[in-house]
Formats: structure tokens, sequence, C-alpha cells
């Protein structure tokens, strides 16, 4: 233990502690953040980055590390929040952007990888027959919901507390975000069956579509029990509401997706994140008669635009990505080894008495803190002090680690047993020297 620790017996000691030496560390990365405030809100052009007292500015990425503006390198266990999933410089995926740059860009027309893209993504995920392609996982779940509203002809939709499908369509604490596209939604509670089906069949007749990752990652990596997504699968086959699965995020979690992992049928799924290779992208896919409605070719036909839907350098990406390297085999090893890590976190903080969760499912978990016992639900996790989850963030940090502020991580191809191994010795080093500081915040 430190003298500085010996000293940070409460948790705000500590935290001021940690941050006063964060600062110190990044005078270039402060430097930035403050010359920034000027020309963007906050210094920021994309929410979920910014952390207090600043975050550092990153400046370079290779293999399973990142470099940031005061030279700090960082072990990326973070992964782009799962889009990172090849690392920054996977040599199939950087071949395959360069040769889609030789041939030029913005093309104006059907290009050669995207066929094959769809056809890798139909051949992978059993819920897809027919998938068309975008530019983000917020417009994917935009577009299946659109497409399942246009479709029954109803207008509401059911969605989860804390669950969180873009930046558009977001009910983090359990009410709707203000910037939410104006959707009529209920409601209901992650993980239990009562409920959910009771409003299921409550509103039936005006049900569009529920939706829900089948894990929660926004909402602090919280799988759904199987039985859970069965009853939403017989209820919604009941009412004739379309059962949509946001796997933006959980489709890494294994071969097919993890609605092939529990062996359930949506009728439509969203998809981003990495599926680019690690350039910008977005899809969505389902049922074929539900897909054939956007073929322009029919009478009935429903319109689905973007400029940037089939661009080479996703397409192209996205195809070697899947075809060259997270093949079966790797998405199999990959989550096996998230699930070694998690369990590894877990038994260091219970064999030292530290009230501290570790949730997840393979390749994606989060450290919550202060939390002892399962998590079911967003609202389990209320109690976890913001400042708690600043100070593990922090201390990972300056010991050379990147991870999300809220604790998440997704782990990328590219990291190794050494590399994980240092991740476990540095956690561990955490709750030792701060171990009385959680205990008094639990």
């Amino acid at each position: 233990m430190t003298q500085a620790s010996m000293r940070n017996l409460t948790l705000d000691a500590a935290v001021a502690d940690a941050e006063a030496r964060f600062v110190a560390a990044n005078p270039e990365s402060q430097a930035r953040y403050e010359r920034a405030t000027r020309s963007m809100p906050g210094a920021n052009t994309r929410t979920v980055l910014h952390y207090d007292p600043f975050p550092v500015t990153l400046v370079k990425g290779e293999g399973a590390w990142v470099t940031d503006l005061d030279g700090h390198r960082y072990l990326d266990f973070l992964g782009e929040y799962t889009a990172g999933l090849y690392g920054h410089s996977e040599p199939a995926i950087l071949d395959a952007i360069r040769g889609a740059l030789e041939g030029g860009l913005v093309l104006g027309g059907p290009n050669k990888y995207e066929t094959r893209l769809a056809e890798l993504m139909c051949e992978r995920f059993p819920a897809v027959d027919m998938v068309r392609f975008c530019n983000s996982g917020t417009e994917g779940n935009m577009m299946c919901l659109s497409l399942a509203r246009a479709i029954t002809g109803r207008d509401l939709v059911m969605v989860f507390s804390g669950g969180y499908h873009g930046g558009l369509y977001s009910f983090a604490g359990g009410e709707p975000s203000p910037m939410n596209a104006p959707i009529e939604s209920v409601i209901a509670e992650y993980n239990d069956i009562d409920g959910a089906t009771r409003l299921i069949a409550e509103h039936g007749p005006r049900l569009a579509a529920v939706i829900l990752e089948p894990m929660m990652g926004g909402g602090g990596c919280i799988p759904a029990d199987r039985e859970f997504l069965q009853a939403l699968r017989e209820a919604t086959e009941r009412t004739g509401t379309l059962l949509i699965f946001d796997e933006v995020m959980t489709s890494r979690l294994a071969p097919g997706g993890l609605h092939a992992l529990h062996g359930i049928t949506p009728d439509l799924v969203s998809f981003g994140k990495y599926l680019g290779g690690g350039v910008t992208f977005g899809a969505f896919g389902g049922r074929m008669d539900l897909m054939a409605r956007l073929d322009p070719r029919r009478p009935d036909a429903l319109t689905h635009s973007g400029t940037y839907n089939n661009n080479v350098l996703t397409m192209a990406a996205g195809q070697a990505g899947l075809e060259k390297v997270f093949t079966r085999e790797r998405v199999i090893e990959l989550n096996a080894r998230g699930d070694r890590l998690r369990q590894r976190l877990q038994a260091a903080a219970d064999q030292r008495d530290v009230p501290l969760t570790v949730s997840g499912l393979g390749s994606m978990l989060c450290i919550h803190p202060t939390h002892r016992g399962p998590i079911r639900r967003p609202s389990d996790l209320a109690h976890v002090p913001y400042a708690a989850r600043k100070l593990v963030h922090l201390e990972l940090n300056m010991r050379g680690f990147q991870i999300a502020r809220r604790g998440f991580m997704s782990l990328a191809l590219p990291i190794t047993d050494a590399e994980y191994d240092a991740f476990a010795g540095a956690f561990a080093e955490i709750l030792d020297e701060h171990a009385q500081v959680f205990r008094g915040a639990a």
C-alpha cells in the first residue's frame, strides 16, 4: 500500500488523489482538451468518450496497444466498445482497405465486395435470410423499428429499462432520452418474464415490435436468461408482434451470435461495430418475407437509402474480417479467453473480500465496484457510486490499461496471454491498495 492510499480511507479522498496524479501525468491531453472546448461542446463529438477531469487524447494504435498525446502506451481492453475486435493493425484488414483504395472511392453503384459480405453474414447468423447495410448500429436499429412499424401497421414499441439501441433510442435510468426518435414506447424490466409478457398481451393490438439486446451492453453487460428470451418469443408470436434482437455488440459472443447460442430466432436482427472490420458499419437483416419488402422490384416496396451504405472501404474490410480472420474457431477461442478473465477477476475480488462484481459473457465484461452478487437488470446497479467506477478507471489508466469509465471492456484478438496476466495483476494490485475504500463505500 502506498503512502497516499494509506491516507485515502474514504472514497472521495482516494479519487481526489488519483485524479491529481492523472492530471499531472497528462499535460498535453489536458491542453488539447481545453483547446477543443472552444470548437466542440465539451471538447467532444461523441459523448461516451468523455470522462472527467478530461479524456486522454489518442494518437496511434498498433496491435492491441494505443498511445496518447503525452506518450503513454495502453493495452487496449476497451476495444472501441466492441468495434475494435481486430485490434489496430490486422494485416488482412489493412490489405483489404488498401486494395479497395486502389479501385477508387465513392463509386456510386453496386461494388464487388458487398455481395460477398452479405453472403457471409447470411451464412453466419441463422436468423438472417437477407441483409441490408447501413452506417452504424443506431441506423440498423432505426431501420428494424421502421420496418416493423411499416409492415405491421402498428405504432408502439416495447423496450427495456436501461436499454441502449443507439443515440436515437436510449432508455438509461429507465426513462426515454430527450434525444430519442419520436417513437411511442412502453418500458418493461429486463429478465422479468411475468411483467414483460403481461405488457405484450396488454398492448398487443398496437405493439409493432419488442426490441432488446440478448445481453445488455451499455446497461452493464447483463445477460438475458434463455427462459426470458423464449418467453418473449412465444408472447410476440401470439400477438403478431415482431421480435428484434439488437446484436450490434453481442453478435461477437458466439459463432452465430447470441440468438444462435440460445437457439431462439428473432424476426429481425441489427448489427454494427466489428463487422465493418474497424470502418464505420451497420446492418439489419432477418426473415425473408420482411426483408423482401425492401426489394425495389416490388410494387409495394419500402425505401431504404444511404449514400455510404455500401462504401467500398467498409465492404472490403468487413469481408476480409469474416472470411480470413474471425473464423468460427477464433470466435470460440476469444470468448473462452474472456470467460476465463472474468472468472479470474471475480476470484481476485472474492479472495480479498472486496465488494465487486464482474458481469458479462465471453469477450464482453464490466467491472462493478462496491456491488456484491448477481445482476439481473440495470436497476440492481443503481447504488454503485460513480466515484468508485472513476477510481477503478483512473487507477487502471495510470497502470497502462484502457477501459471505459463505466468499467466496460471488450477484448480484441491481438491481446496475448501475457497481456491478460498483466491486466489481472494490475487489477489485483488496485484491489489490494483500495480494499478498505471499496468496503467503506459499499
